[in-house]
């Protein structure tokens, strides 16, 4: 049994933090590019990127999620920026896939690229994606996404639908409720096709503003199972935090192990990254 300040994995391999929350599920971001440039994303102008020698190869990211595996984490998505921007993502899904423990693996992308990935991903062993649809009006879509092209996102969906993924959810982000006009008609359009939307509000790492995802468990700080691995080898014990412990400094199990002993009852504010670096 792991026991420190009163943080424990029991009998049963469950791991659980200082508040009695059970942790097993991990968010890795593989690539802080992106195709889109979401208003609530990315700053419209320049953003400092990480030099893609300081990713993690899929070795690494693998190793991590063995050690996270071995304390009891049975669930990993694969977040960016856009991960089907990072090289033969098809192939680390393969390689997450044979993680002994992992009984959920998906992905959260904007879809433009899944005309292309969507069989191969499932035929990988990817089990599940969220796709970002914050609009169905072309317009609309174009102009939050700074660019998006709604067509690709739909062929994208589409293709998602013809893999055969367990579930396929939508993503839309709202100002401030889930009966704004863009969110009804993301709604209706779900229904249409046979989905699953999921409605979050617009957050602010800086200011500390967040609130829980109609339709989905982010946000619910007494509820919060996560952390997040970001591209750079960075574990987080939380979205709104600063706060980061080095898996190639510390070793990924010690770093998973000091990220859950240092996870916070509720999230602050984090100014030193954006939701492109850390994965939303």
């Amino acid at each position: 049994m792991l026991r420190k300040a009163g943080r424990f994995a029991d009998g049963d391999g469950e791991v659980r933090d200082a508040f009695g929350r059970r942790i097993n599920y991990l968010r890795i971001s593989v690539t802080d590019r992106c195709n889109l440039r979401c208003y609530y994303c990315m700053p419209e102008g320049d953003v400092p990127l990480i030099q893609r020698e300081d990713w993690l190869t899929f070795e690494e990211i693998t190793e991590v999620a063995r050690a996270a595996a071995g304390l009891g984490f049975d669930k990993i998505r694969l977040t960016g920026g856009e991960p089907l921007l990072r090289s033969n993502l098809v192939g680390l899904v393969a390689m997450l896939g044979r993680v002994r423990g992992l009984r959920d693996l998906s992905m959260t992308t904007n879809g433009l690229l899944l005309d292309k990935y969507a069989l191969p991903l499932a035929e990988a062993g990817l089990h599940r994606v969220n796709i970002s649809l914050d609009s169905v009006d072309p317009e609309v879509y174009r102009e939050k996404t700074r660019g998006g092209d709604f067509k690709r996102a739909v062929k994208g969906i589409r293709a998602a639908q013809a893999a055969g993924f367990r579930r396929i959810k939508l993503n839309c982000v709202v100002e401030w409720s889930s009966e704004e006009p863009d969110a009804r008609e993301v709604a209706s359009f779900a229904e249409r096709v046979g989905l699953e939307v999921r409605f979050i509000r617009r957050m602010n790492l800086a200011a500390g503003e967040f609130w829980v995802v109609d339709g989905g468990a982010g946000g619910d700080c007494a509820r919060c199972n996560r952390l997040r691995l970001s591209c750079e080898g960075l574990v987080r014990p939380c979205l709104f935090s600063d706060v980061g412990f080095n898996v190639r400094e510390l070793g990924a199990r010690a770093a998973l192990v000091q990220a859950i002993e240092a996870k916070p009852e509720s999230g602050e504010q984090c100014v030193t990254s954006t939701f492109s670096q850390i994965g939303g």
